[in-house]
């Protein structure tokens, strides 16, 4: 198959050598071009000379699991990242989430479903250009860069983090519950016995400096949910 100039680069992370294969020959179908590290350090090294569009990550690796390799990653990269892992764990989840993944799938999958996922974080981090920059005190909210900036010094959100600010932002003073948020974030995938949303929120919060006791951006409206106020309001 003869690739598209357009095609999406790919780093798969994992030392299941048959499974990279695989989903090699898979992506192309979706005019994703992919290669594959089975090493954590090789992978490391991949990264340095051109950045791929998106990685998927293994947490059971050889000599650094995915959770190491994934908070050296984000020490220097903000590319959207899925953790691949083998148990259905919520702490595994959660874990990934807290080191700044932007989502997760459990093996055995479904190749569709690890394409879908892929398209719709590359849909998250894909620069709108009719989004205007939106200056909040000392928040600055790009939105053509998915990007956001405190005091001028970029707070290196993920996509999902971005997303969630994003919707904070454009409706200042609204409430959203738990729930809304879940279904804006990714509609039915999320759980609403998940801590996803906990944990993407107190990330949002720490990054943006913000102490839930004493607000600047993000207030706590206790029964009913979360609502941007913006500083000093």
């Amino acid at each position: 198959m003869v690739q598209s100039r357009m095609a999406r680069e790919v780093l798969i992370i994992d030392d299941d050598k048959k499974l990279n294969a695989l989903l090699i020959e898979y992506f192309n179908k979706f005019d994703f071009h992919a290669r594959s590290a089975p090493d954590p350090e090789e992978a490391l090294r991949m990264l340095s000379p051109e950045l791929p569009d998106i990685i998927i990550l293994d947490i059971m690796l050889p000599r650094m699991n995915g959770f190491e390799l994934l908070k050296k990653i984000r020490e220097k990269y903000t590319i959207p990242v899925i953790m691949l892992t083998a148990r259905e764990e919520l702490s595994d989840r959660v874990m990934g989430l807290e080191l700044g993944a932007d989502d997760y799938l459990a093996k055995p999958f479904e190749p569709r479903e690890l394409v879908a996922r892929m398209e719709s974080v590359l849909r998250r981090v894909a620069p709108d250009t009719n989004r205007e920059i939106t200056v909040i005190g000392p928040l600055t909210v790009d939105g053509a860069r998915h990007s956001a900036a405190l005091d001028g010094r970029d707070l290196g959100l993920t996509s999902l983090e971005y997303t969630l600010l994003a919707l904070f932002v454009r409706h200042p003073g609204r409430v959203y519950s738990r729930d809304q948020i879940m279904a804006h974030m990714r509609g039915d995938e999320w759980n609403a016995f998940d801590r996803s949303i906990d944990v993407l929120l107190s990330r949002l919060r720490q990054k943006l400096g913000d102490d839930p006791k004493r607000p600047r951006f993000i207030k706590t409206v206790w029964g009913s949910g979360y609502m941007f106020i913006g500083e000093g309001k």
